[in-house]
């Protein structure tokens, strides 16, 4: 048990890249509110010359991306152009990746996003660029909104001076309560289930009932701020793996304290595999029950 315990921190302390492009990607959602209904493009220019698949144009006419070259691009030649010429004060790249910002008020990145970036908007019909000032990833998935309120976009022109200055500002809208009360949810559910569980097991004095609730209350509470913690960071593949080994970490370790302290408080002890028994029972209920009401109910798990 303590080799695995150890086995789990250094893998939490220091992240192990694989070269598999398998499983959930990073993100970086911007979220526009109050943006009126001119057509715009939008982009992250990035700080770096390319992230993933992703890369600044080279000159060679069959690597630009444009809806020219690849049907499926954003956009056409002209926004392009205008993207590419684009010269951002701090030496910001554009990478050829683009959305109409006007169709969903959102721009999505969710494949390889740069780590720190600028919010970069094209009104063509108006040929006016409107920019944002730096900003970075937080989390694996990154959420910011722009309020395009008070916005005057036919002030910016884009010429060398006025195409460079910040004229939108993002703030950081990670659902932050939600998580929160989800967190509190699932720990007070989870114990909730093995305690039932410990009744069906025929456990009614009250010094093993405060003892099992205690032990319960004690590790679910870590294990779903570790897992809040993971999924903040790694995402929901690392959740998943780390749900199951930290489950089976608990496992273990409630089966040692249940032999050793419930046979102390109770009348008639009873050999060290029942206990063991409940200990893999209460953990298999509710771990499937999470599972059921994460189907269900998928904003709490």
């Amino acid at each position: 048990f303590t080799m695995l315990l150890c086995a789990v921190m250094v893998v939490m302390i220091f992240p192990i890249t694989a070269s598999a492009d398998i499983g959930p990607k990073a993100s970086v959602r911007i979220t526009f509110t109050n943006m009126g209904d001119e057509l715009c493009y939008g982009t992250l220019l990035s700080e770096n010359e390319s992230t993933g698949p992703s890369s600044a144009w080279d000159g060679n006419d069959e690597t630009a991306r444009h809806s020219g070259n690849n049907s499926h691009e954003a956009f056409d030649y002209e926004t392009w152009k205008a993207f590419v010429e684009y010269e951002d004060v701090d030496g910001y790249y554009f990478l050829q990746e683009g959305w109409n910002v006007s169709e969903k008020k959102e721009i999505a990145w969710t494949y390889y996003p740069p780590n720190r970036f600028k919010i970069l908007l094209y009104y063509p019909e108006t040929e006016t660029f409107v920019v944002s000032g730096i900003y970075e990833r937080y989390a694996f998935d990154t959420y910011y909104t722009v309020d395009m309120d008070g916005v005057n976009i036919g002030s910016v022109e884009y010429d060398n001076e006025l195409s460079t200055d910040e004229r939108i500002d993002a703030y950081r809208s990670y659902n932050y309560r939600v998580e929160i009360l989800s967190l509190v949810a699932r720990i007070l559910l989870t114990i909730a289930i093995e305690m039932i569980v410990a009744l069906l097991f025929g456990f009614r004095n009250r010094k093993q009932l405060a003892l099992l609730g205690g032990v319960n209350a004690a590790t679910q509470i870590i294990l779903n701020v570790l897992l809040n913690i993971i999924n903040y960071n790694s995402g929901q593949m690392a959740f998943v793996f780390f749900f199951v080994l930290l489950e089976l970490a608990i496992f273990a370790l409630e089966a040692v304290l249940y032999c050793i302290w419930m046979k102390k408080l109770s009348d008639k002890p009873k050999k060290s595999g029942f206990y063991v028994l409940y200990s893999f029972v209460a953990n298999a209920v509710s771990f499937g029950s999470g599972l059921l009401i994460a189907m269900w109910m998928p904003g709490i798990f």
